[in-house]
């Protein structure tokens, strides 16, 4: 196998605020609020290598204009960010709202065209509850099957894989070459208190629209491709702390696709489980996800091969390793691959087989709110027929944050 090189070298990072660890706290009446928020863009050059053609594979190959050399800015798998929650407790009830906006750094319409890019709204949610019987959140936050996967990638403060394109936003970090996108989604979500380190949440989630399988050739097959119910998503986690800290989790996913113009429906599910421990300076992390029609990189995509009804496997995951040095920079290494099998009777295609990715990386902190970030990405997507596609990305990031 070819490995090309992306190297991601970023400057400094803004990481986003939580209420755990707020940005600026500002009191109003019985309610408190927190503004928040991250800025970090990334000036990319890249190199790309086609043999073929790859159909849900990860990297460009070429771009629009048939070059194989890009640049851009961009931010990191992070976008920028800005959010406001609110909290207060009343009539023995925790009550929080948050509301985030997500601009992008960069865009590529030109200077007397405007900013074509939109910019993301991925939190508007509320919650209510008590310790004593767990809390009830209702809105748009992020999904909960393979929500710890992206939380915990070392990437999520880089680039990982995906920076190619000149004024492109978000990156991918290990979506796709490790673990499904797991999204913004409306949801109506209950977690469980917290029993001793036991948590576990329950929820159903938007019927949005789920990309239908881009390798069948009727493209208006795929186009009236819809969930006829609600998804439903639970995920279950045990913390610890101590010398040796750490967590592990399970998650799963449910949904139900109908294609209209075909009058057919499938049951589409995947189920994940991870773990995150972390001894003085070291920390570890593993993770491994298994799907039915669940696709590749985002949920449901190439899942599914229309023309013959029939469900395609997938399965990957990531390994990861960190270390802080006397310096205070964190180094680290990490593993990740995205594999998907044909369907009963497919052979030797364009789809996609496998996305593949080694990141090694160094994160550093100028100051408590300013990190520099450097990162080695090595990526290559394969598919059944042998063509693959493989880049190398020189990354230069700033960034700062409230936190």
């Amino acid at each position: 196998m070819n490995n090309k090189i992306k190297l991601a070298v970023a400057g400094a990072v803004l990481s986003a605020a939580s209420i755990a660890n707020a940005g600026i706290v500002i009191p109003a009446g019985d309610w408190t609020l927190d503004v928040n928020g991250n800025v970090n863009a990334f000036a990319n050059w890249t190199n790309n290598d086609k043999n073929g053609t790859v159909k849900g594979g990860i990297g460009m190959g070429e771009d629009s204009h048939g070059e194989d050399s890009t640049q851009g800015i961009n931010t990191g798998l992070l976008p920028a960010w800005l959010g406001f929650t609110g909290t207060t407790r009343q009539n023995d009830l925790d009550v929080s709202f948050t509301i985030s906006f997500q601009p992008n750094v960069s865009d590529n319409g030109g200077a007397f065209h405007g900013d074509a890019k939109t910019p993301l709204n991925r939190q508007a949610f509320v919650t209510f509850g008590d310790k004593s019987w767990g809390t009830v959140k209702l809105g748009k936050d992020l999904g909960i099957f393979a929500g710890q996967a992206i939380l915990n990638d070392m990437t999520l403060l880089g680039v990982g894989a995906g920076a190619a394109n000149s004024g492109g936003a978000t990156t991918l970090g290990g979506i796709g070459t490790g673990y499904i996108y797991p999204a913004w989604k409306g949801q109506i979500a209950y977690t469980t208190p917290n029993m001793n380190g036991f948590s576990a949440t329950i929820a159903i989630t938007n019927p949005n629209q789920v990309p239908a399988a881009a390798g069948n050739a009727d493209t208006s097959v795929e186009s009236t491709v819809y969930q006829d119910r609600f998804g439903i998503e639970a995920q279950a986690m045990y913390e610890w702390t101590g010398d040796v800290a750490g967590k592990v989790w399970v998650s799963g996913a449910s949904y139900d696709l109908t294609v209209s113009a075909k009058d057919e429906s499938h049951t589409v599910t995947a189920y994940d489980i991870g773990a995150s421990v972390s001894s003085g300076n070291l920390g570890l992390t593993a993770y491994w996800y298994e799907g039915d029609g669940a696709g590749t990189t985002v949920f449901g995509s190439y899942g599914y091969d229309y023309s013959a009804d029939k469900k395609r496997d997938s399965d990957g995951g990531y390994i990861q390793a960190t270390y802080v040095i006397p310096t205070g920079t964190k180094l680290g290494l990490a593993y990740g691959e995205s594999n998907l099998d044909e369907a009963s009777g497919e052979s030797g295609g364009s789809l996609v087989k496998s996305n593949e990715r080694w990141t090694v990386g160094a994160y550093h902190p100028l100051t408590k709110h300013l990190n520099l970030v450097a990162e080695y990405n090595s990526t290559e997507a394969e598919s059944h027929g042998g063509a693959d596609l493989e880049a190398d990305t020189l990354d230069l990031l700033r960034s700062g944050h409230t936190r």
